[in-house]
């Protein structure tokens, strides 16, 4: 991994839209430019007790997971990302850089180089629920949202990591 400074983090703070709650609590963390090609994203997020990891690309519809916070890795490639939901913010993410989502932060795929992918993982590996801001969704997503709690570990620093910075 590149050595971290204060100027390669970048939070974001999305207000519920009506559609996507986002977390009412904890901003998106960026990591940027923090993995080279030769890290092992899936053992290193492993050690740190992100498990449940996949590969591949990001849905290109809005969606927010509400039992858990998830990471995804860029490993190859680059896109823009509409996170926070359609009121929310597109940005450019590149490989190397790290994302940081808590519980209820929307995001989409807006678009991509043909070789992006990312790996995703979940603290402790909980089983992911798949939301897409539907409104009979909504009453329980925000109450699940509000129950999860912090990650032991930032998925790339482990305890000391700079995630408990923003997220406390």
């Amino acid at each position: 991994m590149n050595e971290l400074t204060d100027n390669q983090i970048s939070t974001y703070q999305f207000t519920d839209d009506g559609t996507i709650p986002n977390n009412p609590t904890y901003p998106l963390v960026i990591y940027k430019d923090i993995l080279t090609s030769t890290d092992n994203p899936e053992q290193i997020l492993a050690h740190n007790n992100w498990l449940g990891s996949w590969r591949g690309g990001i849905f290109n519809q809005h969606h927010y997971h509400s039992n858990t916070h998830e990471v995804l890795a860029v490993v190859t490639g680059e896109a823009f990302l509409q996170l926070g939901g359609a009121s929310g913010k597109q940005l450019a993410v590149a490989s190397g850089d790290v994302l940081i989502l808590p519980a209820g932060t929307g995001h989409k795929l807006v678009d991509s180089s043909p070789d992006f992918t990312v790996v995703g993982a979940y603290p402790n590996g909980i089983s992911y629920d798949f939301c897409t801001g539907q409104p009979q969704e909504r009453p329980q997503n925000v109450d699940n949202i509000a129950t999860v709690t912090l990650p032991a570990k930032d998925p790339l620093f482990g305890i000391q990591g700079p995630l408990f910075n923003y997220w406390q």
